[in-house]
């Protein structure tokens, strides 16, 4: 008979057949249906051969009918080894209790390492990340993403000018830059503040320098506000004395604050129609393991019948000791949402449009200045949107520093 290799994974047994001309016993086998391979003469009345377990009890049965002696040699297949596994139930605990042990420590944060900044910032930073839910013993797929995490800090931390986050391994490793509050030193160069737009001074403080105009004044584009040159006096008698048109020039740098009230004309177009999203409070989320391109779920298998949803998801590579695993974590959580066609008034429309444009101006101008009034110059609806033109009256610092050029 021709010898086989079957696949390990079916289950085989050897059977030693012993009388007289024992391939006759194996031939009547093979004659009804029992798979055999591997035959060998062992010796003149004792020959071996392979069959599959399934088989076993068709051979006894065909044994009882005869005067041959079988015996079973050996076993071998995966069913024989869970088995011999399953006898062996300590050590197999002990190496699962093991490998989940160092599965576990793998993916726990061990430890948190700032740098860059002062002793009493880093202490203001680990306050904030404990906070956040980041601390040594967290999970590491807990953890928000490094780019969440750098924001969350500079929105807490106003002492930060910039953060960077990185995950190495079990360790968290923060490098961070202080803001660094640089007193503005005079040049040594004598300048002037002139004005930088149309406007109405409103209020004024001068530190160093003489003032040009007054509170209530108008003034225009390059206009001095406060000149640098102190010898530069208004009204003074033009028949000046030799000895004082021989003095030199007294120039400073000037410095002062000067408010005016000045103005803006702003756009906007409000529809009365709109479509809002709002979150209904209904989510659900998934668990996946993720192999390349391949997802698995493992927890929270159905979708969600949701017509309208946000989906946020988060992915963390998993590790074993200092290895990262070819799979990663994965979730994803479902937040279900709903259209609502919404309808706007006219006057609900108009004081949005004055709050839009109020917006748009402030972020142009910055936060110090300071919108004091709006008046409407015209309004007008047509196709379903209003449209708006705002005269909005401003507060703000009009000052800008120029040169005072030698002999002027």
């Amino acid at each position: 008979m021709k010898k086989q290799n079957p696949p390990s994974i079916r289950a085989y047994v050897t059977v030693q057949v012993k009388g007289t001309r024992p391939e006759l016993f194996l031939q009547k086998c093979a004659s009804q249906g029992i798979s055999i391979w591997d035959v060998k003469k062992v010796e003149e009345a004792c020959c071996q051969a392979t069959i599959m377990l399934k088989d076993v009890g068709a051979l006894r049965k065909i044994r009882r009918d005869s005067l041959y002696k079988v015996s079973f040699m050996d076993s071998k297949g995966f069913p024989f080894f869970l088995s011999r596994l399953g006898r062996k139930k300590f050590l197999l605990a002990g190496v699962f209790t093991g490998f989940l042990f160092f599965f576990i420590l793998s993916n726990l944060l061990w430890s948190v390492h700032i740098t860059g900044v002062p002793k009493e910032i880093e202490e203001k930073i680990e306050t904030e990340l404990e906070a956040f839910g980041i601390y040594p013993g967290v999970w590491l797929f807990s953890l928000a993403t490094p780019k969440d995490i750098q924001r969350q800090l500079l929105n807490e931390v106003p002492e930060l000018l910039w953060t960077g986050v990185e995950l190495q391994g079990t360790s968290l490793h923060l490098e961070a830059v202080e803001k660094t509050i640089v007193e503005e030193v005079p040049p040594g160069e004598p300048r002037n503040l002139v004005a930088t737009k149309k406007g109405v001074i409103s209020n004024m403080y001068v530190s160093k320098g003489r003032a040009m105009v007054s509170v209530n004044d108008y003034v225009v584009p390059g206009e001095v506000l406060v000149s640098g040159n102190l010898n530069d006096k208004e009204g003074e008698d033009s028949t000046e004395t030799e000895e004082q048109e021989e003095q030199p020039d007294e120039g400073i740098a000037a410095e002062a604050e000067v408010i005016a009230n000045t103005w803006y004309e702003v756009s906007v177009t409000v529809p009365l129609q709109y479509q809002a999203e709002e979150i209904t409070g209904n989510q659900k989320k998934k668990h996946y393991l993720r192999f390349g391109d391949v997802q698995l779920p493992f927890w929270g298998f159905r979708d969600p019948d949701f017509a309208h949803s946000q989906v946020e998801k988060q992915e963390q590579p998993i590790h074993f000791l200092k290895w990262e695993l070819p799979m990663s974590y994965v979730s994803r959580e479902m937040r279900e949402t709903e259209k609502i066609e919404e309808q706007r008034t006219n006057e609900e429309a108009v004081n949005t449009g004055i709050e839009q444009a109020k917006i748009q101006l402030q972020n142009e101008l910055g936060p110090e200045a300071v919108i004091i009034s709006e008046k409407i110059l015209h309004e007008h609806t047509e196709h379903g949107k209003v449209e708006l033109v705002l005269y909005l009256s401003v507060e703000e610092n009009i000052v800008k520093e120029e040169p005072i050029i030698q002999g002027d």
